[in-house]
């Protein structure tokens, strides 16, 4: 009678739209990456390192966003019927750990330069600095129009903005040492890099892990839908209502939903099941519906069960 009725899955996920745009910045990280690795080693600037190891950590992130959008790219099958679209968020869910720790080995290093202070080369440091803080614009202007897309994207996005941010702050902790030999500006700033990747680090992984635990998607109100849902013509129910996410901009939703006597009897589900994906589709951006249409009294035939 009808049971089962969907909508196709998008064949390019939201960060395969940017795949281009990730590769030249990822080119860009790399080469920052090399010049503030050589800076540091010849000014002896912690800052400068921390700044190196964050880009290494992009680098490496970014890389693995493109896997992903490679991998999530592959078709479904039998065994695999969403494809690995959820490669993404696996991805941002690992960026955003190895984000954590480095933000740890960051304020170690830095809470024993505090202590024992270290000779710091403020020119080197500078160059190197100013290097980084022109590849990270150009790099986070590349990445800005798909951040809101994708966590893929959103993850990728974050680190280059830390980098800036990290370029800022040891380019003027480079123009104290220079001018004041203040050298205890270096450690000071390599912590203030660390504070700025934390929060954005952790709300990337809260995001993914809301994901991975299939939590309804930001600005879906069940309530809500429920409510559109029994304001379609024939419909007098809804149980079993489930809303998640297999990757950013594909939210999926599959739902019981009960319709009278008069639907049953003329044969007037199909229309119905279009009104209701109609419904979904135009109200909350759900493309992916899965609807069981039923009479009334089918639920005490469903066993276990969710409201």
């Amino acid at each position: 009678m009808g049971h089962g009725h969907g909508h196709g899955q998008a064949g390019v996920t939201a960060a395969g739209r940017h795949r281009a745009r990730l590769a030249i910045v990822l080119a860009l990280t790399c080469v920052v990456l090399v010049v503030e690795v050589v800076g540091a080693l010849v000014s002896g600037s912690l800052a400068l390192l921390a700044d190196a190891g964050h880009m290494a950590t992009d680098a490496a992130g970014i890389a693995i966003a493109l896997f992903a959008i490679w991998i999530g790219a592959r078709p479904a099958s039998a065994r695999r019927t969403f494809g690995y679209q959820r490669a993404e968020i696996l991805a941002a869910a690992i960026n955003s750990v190895v984000l954590l720790g480095l933000s740890v080995y960051i304020l170690y290093e830095a809470a024993g330069r505090l202590l024992d202070p270290e000779p710091v080369g403020g020119p080197v440091m500078l160059a190197a600095a100013v290097t980084g803080l022109i590849a990270n614009a150009v790099g986070l202007a590349l990445l800005h129009g798909g951040q809101s897309e994708s966590l893929n994207l959103r993850g990728a996005y974050l680190e280059v903005l830390g980098d800036l941010l990290g370029s800022i702050a040891v380019i003027a902790a480079a123009v104290v040492i220079a001018l004041t030999g203040w050298t205890y500006a270096d450690p000071a700033v390599s912590i203030a890099i660390a504070l700025l990747i934390v929060p954005r680090a952790w709300r990337l992984l809260r995001d993914a892990v809301d994901i991975l635990l299939e939590a309804v998607p930001k600005g879906v109100d069940l309530d809500e839908v429920r409510r559109h849902l029994l304001s379609v013509e024939s419909v007098t129910d809804v149980h079993d209502l489930h809303a998640w996410t297999i990757t950013s901009g594909v939210p999926v939703l599959s739902a019981h939903v009960v319709v009278d006597e008069r639907c049953l009897s003329n044969g007037d589900f199909g229309r119905v099941l279009d009104l209701l994906h109609q419904c979904l589709a135009g109200h909350f951006d759900v493309e992916h519906s899965t609807l069981q249409l039923e009479p009334a009294g089918h639920i005490h035939h469903e066993g276990a069960r969710h409201a």
